[in-house]
Formats: C-alpha cells, structure tokens, sequence
C-alpha cells in the first residue's frame, strides 16, 4: 500500500525514474555517492536517469505529507505522540553555482573554528521513538529558503501536520532545543494544539504576573517580577517540587514555577522546569542542572516529565543515520529544487525502514550482538531481496537509441554565479587605530 501510493499518487512526473532511485537507495548499502546508485539492481536506466530524475522529476509534496501521515505506525504514537522538530544543515561551501545558499550551522568543530558555513538547511519534524534511538518517522521535512527563517517554516509544518495527526483524547508533546527558546517562536506557534517542552538557558530572563495597578498616575506596570534560573533569589518557592530516581537509580529533583511569561510574549503562560540530576557529569553536553519552559496543557505526570527531554536526542540519532547511510548530504546537485527532491527521497526510504521493521528479520554481521534491537542499518540490509521479491509499480525503461548530442556550433554559456545569501547584514568594525 505505502509503495503504491507513493508511485500513483506522489511521483507526478518522471515518476518511473524516481521510483527506481529510491529502491536504489533503499537496496544498495554499498554505495557511497550519488552516482554509485546508478550501478544498482533496482535502478533499470542509464546513469544520466539518475541526475534527469531529480532535475526533470517532480513529487506532490501535499500527497507526500498525506501518505507520511496515513502510515504512521500506530507503536510509535504509544500513550502520547511525542514529536521533535529541529534543523540539519547540508554544507555547500564551493558550489558557487547554487543559488539560495545562506550561512548554516556547523556542528562538532572545535572552539576556536567559525560554526557556520554557505549551504541550505532543512526542518524535520518528526515522531520520536521510546526508547531513543535512529529509529525516527518523518513527517515532513522542508528547506529553509532565505527569506524564512526555521521559525516560519517549523510554525508552517506544525499547522500542516498537527491538525492532521490521529492522537486520541491527548495533545502531542513537541521536544525543542534551545534555538526555539524566544519570544518570536514562542508567539508564533501559541496558536498550535500542541504541547511544547523547551530546552531553556539558565539566564534566561521571564516575568510573573503584573501586579494589579496602585491607583497612581502613570500607566500600570505590564511585567511582575523577575525570574531568572541563574539568580536563585529570583525563584521563590515553585508550585512543584519532586524529588526520585531516573532509570539508572540516580537522585533526581525537579521544580517548576507556573504563571511566568516573556516580555516580548505576555499572552503566552509558561512555566520553567528546573531538573537537577546528581549523576550527570556536570558538563556542557551531561549538566548537572538543566531548565525547561512547559507551554500549552496540564503538565504530564513529574516522573514522566524528568526524563521525557532526553528522547529529543533520538532525532540527532536520525539525522546521523540518513547522513552516513542514506547518502543525504552527499549529491552535488546544483540547485536547491534538487536537493528538496533528493530530500524527500531520503525521507521515503528512511519510513520505508521505519514500516518494514517489525516484519523484516534484520541481517546483522557476526560482530554484531544479537539480543540488541535491530538498528535501521540492520533492516536495511534484508530489504534487498526482499524488493526484488515484492517487484516494482514503476515501469521498465523503453529503448530509445543514441542521442543526438550537441548542435555542431552550439556555445555553452557560462553557469551563473550566485552570492551566499547574508539574512542580517555583517557588523560593521572599527577602523583601526
């Protein structure tokens, strides 16, 4: 069924092609460029169909999202669906040619190296696993044009998706990091039916309630006290406070304060989470104190809610899966309508996994423990017999003998150029003294 409708309904043109490129992906483990998927099985055409198909192809992005939808499996929405959105960035420094290039994110530099680069960026949203692990659903995945920016287009997924997803009597509970945790995001995504956790800095600064007006000349006061996790004389007492063990048997304290709000987002309560866990290590990545904004419903129960941040990790796992494995970042396509192509193929093969699961026996090396669940990896591995097994909607290629090649006498014209696209203009410097 999933693979029927991707060919009948999603695939609008240069559907065969297309079709052919993600049973390459899906099937050919050994490959580890773009171009090496033309030497699969599955791929029926000429190495030329490979570039044609995301160049000439084009894929109905509102079916795509309806098929995603359809097929969620029902395991993963568990007692609560619990969502994560975030950013991944594909690095394009040299490709002067591809326009639309703005300065994205680089992870896992040094300090001292610069953490951005030219290239475009996509939003995922996606449906975390329990346990965590690469084992991620995505629901839709868009680039970040420069005339957006990952608020826009993560608020713009959320009002697409949400309203569409089959959850039961319980909202969604959406996991966010840090780049999420603002006054713009926080207005703009107020009008969404779902639940957020926020990962928040300590020195972040909120507001209580504004005190009820004296009576005095003057307008009113709009912002009550401060609060700020770094000051503790800020807090006061919390209206919670817990204290119990995680999974690994390590003391646990978690607090939080209701009624707070941003300055620059007063019509939105939230409420900050304080989470002190005694067996971290105490460092940038395992800290021993960790705050939280809550936005939206009731907060979940305090046990639940200790460790439920920690599956926002299992997108980062994803991520790293469709990277190395699914080969995402490794096409040097030209423009970004190709990449979004490419994108999406990704994000089939990636569900394709995530559906084939419970009904595939994983192929695992000898080295590989077997009482372990089986990663993407693993499955993927045993899917291609299986696909050769199951055959293809897709039709064969019709001969159609040599092409003529270029006109004797034709110019080529030199590819545009194109500038990396600066969103705020840099800051101006001081001339030296």
């Amino acid at each position: 069924m999933y693979r029927h409708n991707l060919y009948h309904e999603c695939f609008t043109r240069a559907a065969d092609a297309l079709f052919d490129l993600a049973d390459a992906l899906l099937t050919d483990v050994g490959a580890r460029s773009l171009i090496e998927l033309s030497e699969a099985t599955c791929f029926r055409r000429g190495w030329p169909s490979l570039y044609a198909a995301l160049e000439d192809g084009l894929i109905d992005r509102a079916a795509l999202l309806r098929v995603f939808i359809e097929m969620l499996p029902q395991r993963l929405v568990g007692t609560r669906l619990v969502l994560g959105l975030d950013t991944s960035s594909i690095l394009r420094p040299e490709a002067h040619t591809s326009k639309d290039r703005t300065l994205v994110y680089r992870s896992n530099l040094p300090k001292d190296a610069t953490p951005v680069g030219p290239g475009w960026s996509f939003s995922a949203l996606v449906v975390l696993p329990d346990p965590v692990s690469s084992w991620t659903y995505i629901l839709d995945h868009r680039r970040v044009p420069s005339n957006e920016t990952a608020t826009s287009i993560g608020v713009a997924q959320l009002q697409a998706v949400v309203p569409k997803l089959r959850m039961g009597g319980d909202r969604a509970v959406l996991l966010l990091d840090r780049r999420y945790s603002n006054a713009p995001w926080v207005t703009a995504s107020a009008g969404v039916a779902v639940d957020q956790l926020i990962r928040a800095r300590a020195d972040q600064v909120l507001y209580r309630m504004a005190p009820a007006p004296t009576g005095k000349r003057g307008a009113p006061r709009k912002d009550g006290a401060r609060f700020k996790g770094s000051v503790a004389t800020t807090h006061g007492p919390p209206d919670m406070d817990w204290k119990g063990v995680d999974a690994k048997q390590q003391a646990i304290h978690v607090s939080w304060w209701t009624g707070l709000h941003l300055r620059k987002a007063r019509a939105v309560a939230i409420t900050a989470v304080r989470i002190i866990r005694s067996g971290a290590q105490g460092t940038k990545r395992d800290p021993r104190e960790a705050w939280f904004w809550w936005l939206g419903g009731a907060l979940p129960p305090v046990a639940e809610l200790a460790g439920l941040y920690a599956r926002r990790f299992g997108q980062e796992h994803g991520y790293r899966f469709d990277k190395q494995d699914l080969l995402w970042a490794a096409p040097r396509v030209r423009t970004p309508e190709q990449m979004e192509r490419w994108t999406d193929l990704v994000a089939i093969v990636h569900n394709t996994l995530v559906l084939a699961q419970p009904k595939v026996e994983a192929e695992r090396r000898a080295w590989e423990a077997k009482h372990r669940p089986a990663t993407p990896r693993q499955v993927r591995r045993a899917l291609g017999r299986i696909i050769a097994q199951l055959g293809t909607p897709a039709r064969a290629p019709q001969p159609r003998g040599k092409a003529p090649g270029r006109a004797q006498g034709a110019r080529v014209k030199r590819a545009e150029r194109h500038a990396v696209v600066r969103k705020s203009p840099p800051k101006a410097t001081a001339p030296p003294k």
